[in-house]
């Protein structure tokens, strides 16, 4: 069995990527990572970290589009999907657990 790299982006890699970073970190099926599109994010999003994923998810629609934006000129990109997780949580929130475990399982279960 392969090992997915998925890659969790949001605003400003705070509380919700660094949150489902944490509650799949140990699943066996990915290696997972974190990341934001933010200038003051935690970790920002680099070229490396686009590289290492074979999967992005963002937890809004625009942080793809700012992604697609911003690496226009890489030559590949990982498949982009939005979780369509609004910024009203905090970090390891139960509601946004709950929100990224159905998000990633549907995904997940549709073909990633």
């Amino acid at each position: 069995m392969s090992v997915t790299r998925i890659l969790f982006v949001c605003g400003r890699n705070q509380w919700r990527s660094p949150t489902a970073a944490e509650i799949f970190r140990d699943d066996p099926r990915m290696s997972v990572r974190s990341a934001g599109i933010s200038e003051s994010s935690r970790h920002r999003i680099t070229e490396k970290d686009l590289r290492w994923a074979d999967w992005v998810l963002v937890m809004e629609k625009k942080h793809r589009s700012r992604i697609l934006d911003r690496f226009r000129d890489l030559d590949e990109l990982p498949r982009i999907d939005s979780l369509d997780i609004p910024d009203d949580y905090s970090f390891m929130d139960l509601e946004l657990i709950e929100l990224l475990t159905e998000g990633v399982a549907h995904l997940w279960d549709s073909g990633k």
